[in-house]
């Protein structure tokens, strides 16, 4: 991986140390390494990453070692603060308030730097202070996505137990039936019932004491929403679950039986297979792989995130956006920037206008994707974005990769770009400042609120679930 400009800045820092150290001037270290003074500058202030070659030539001039040299830690006082301001002056938290960064020269002394980084550090505090209380759930759903990001969101052992499960019930190709998913049920000593008095805080009870398994009763025949949420509760008991004792350990819960449920209605192997020939064509594409197995677009672009890493080598991110912006479900392990708030979380941040994700809404024609590079400070990417509607309101899927691996997918000769500068605010959250000059005064927008911020979760063993309700409904139904 090529190294981070916090990296590259430490790296300065120690290299302008030991230079000074032996009392060289930037000419005069050149002269010795065979390098310009002003390549040398470059290096040192971060914005240059210098070659091995020149690095041993460095170090054995400086007489020190190579390893000295790209050690992590600053070389002085100075170089950490210097080096925190930078990181400081990078953050979300700084950058919208669209004040413009502090330039750091020797004239600014370290005790400006202090009291300057000290306003950062109050900055920083009181950001996770106002959102501390109702942040249980955000902080242990960011933990399990950054988890799951370093396993590029592959789980062997599950997969393995589901196509284990599938060939016991028989199960050999084509997409999973309600009949063989109730064959699955049997062999664990369930039975599937359907009823229209579920609690409205579950998505199915399971029945342990008599075996019955109550899921909601059939609003689109065929649909895949029963067969999943069968899958998921026969995984608690496969799985092995217990009672969750936190928040973290709901999600984890959660994470797997989904997962499960997606190996099951698109089976590693099948999956593998398709996605690899397509790609031998040239030609993947999420409505294909959503259409082979007979799912919903957002299953195909998610179980698209649990394979295409592990077995084609696609690094790529997966977002799902209502019609107000606001990310709902996002993975990504393609470093495509994502707006984040101070505990790292996406869910309920707003993705920036310029992306697919968003600019699929303004499409006349929804019934196909709409493909789009567009340019970001970490890269150009690729996406493919569908859009659809609930009661709820309109969203939208979206599956993207960098540039370089839009040579596999349909849709890749789009002329369609944009250019995404975000977080920075000028991007597209700050109108010009002849507009607001022009407006201010004269205009009282009412503005929208999310809903995340009126959603604190609840604190019970199930969050989410009314357990006199489900004992009632249990009762009734004994």
């Amino acid at each position: 991986m090529p190294p981070t400009s916090l990296e590259l800045s430490t790296l300065g820092h120690r290299i302008r140390h030991h230079r000074l150290a032996h009392d060289y001037t930037l000419d005069e270290l050149g002269a010795l390494v065979g390098v310009a003074g002003s390549q040398l500058s470059l290096i040192e202030n971060g914005k240059r990453e210098p070659k091995l070659s020149l690095l041993q030539a460095i170090a054995t001039a400086t007489g020190v070692d190579v390893a000295e040299l790209l050690s992590t830690e600053p070389p002085n006082r100075r170089a950490a603060l210097e080096i925190e301001l930078q990181r400081a002056q990078t953050s979300s938290v700084f950058r919208q308030l669209g004040v413009p960064p502090i330039k750091v020269s020797k004239g600014i002394s370290d005790d400006t730097l202090e009291s300057v980084l000290g306003l950062h550090r109050e900055l920083q505090r009181r950001e996770r202070e106002a959102i501390a209380t109702p942040e249980e759930a955000r902080r242990a759903n960011t933990e399990l996505r950054l988890m799951m990001r370093a396993r590029d969101n592959y789980l062997p052992e599950i997969e393995k137990l589901a196509e284990k499960q599938l060939k016991s019930a028989g199960h050999v190709s084509g997409a999973l039936t309600h009949r063989t998913v109730s064959i699955m049920a049997e062999k664990l000593g369930f039975e599937l019932i359907y009823v229209n008095d579920l609690p409205h805080s579950t998505r199915s009870v399971t029945d342990l004491e008599h075996g019955r398994i109550y899921l909601p009763p059939a609003s689109i025949p065929g649909g895949h929403g029963l067969r999943s949420m069968a899958l998921q509760a026969m995984a608690h008991r496969l799985l092995g679950h217990k009672r969750p004792t936190d928040y973290a350990d709901f999600l984890q819960q959660r994470l797997e039986i989904n997962y499960y449920a997606a190996c099951c209605l698109m089976p590693e192997t099948a999956s593998v297979a398709f996605l690899q020939q397509a790609k031998k064509d040239r030609n993947l594409a999420v409505e294909d792989f959503r259409d082979a197995f007979g799912v919903t677009h957002e299953a195909a672009g998610m179980r698209l995130t649990n394979l295409a890493t592990h077995h084609l080598g696609i690094k790529l991110h997966f977002l799902r956006v209502d019609g107000s912006g606001a990310i709902s479900r996002v993975y990504e392990n393609d470093d495509l920037p994502l707006p984040m708030d101070v505990t790292g979380a996406v869910d309920g941040q707003i993705a920036c206008r310029r992306f697919s994700a968003r600019a699929a809404f303004s499409e006349q024609n929804r019934t196909t994707e709409h493909y789009q590079y567009t340019d970001t400070p970490a890269g150009t990417y690729w996406c493919s974005t569908q859009t659809g509607s609930t009661s709820a309101g309109e969203f939208s899927i979206t599956v993207g990769v960098p540039f370089d691996d839009a040579r596999w997918f349909r849709g890749r000769e789009t002329q369609k770009r944009a250019t995404s500068t975000c977080p920075d605010e000028s991007c597209c959250r700050r109108v010009a400042s002849d507009v607001s000059e022009r407006w201010s005064g004269k205009a009282w927008p009412s503005a929208r609120v999310h809903m995340q911020m009126f959603s604190p979760l609840p604190r019970g063993a199930f969050p989410g679930v009314d357990d006199n309700e489900v004992y009632d409904f249990l009762d009734r139904h004994a």
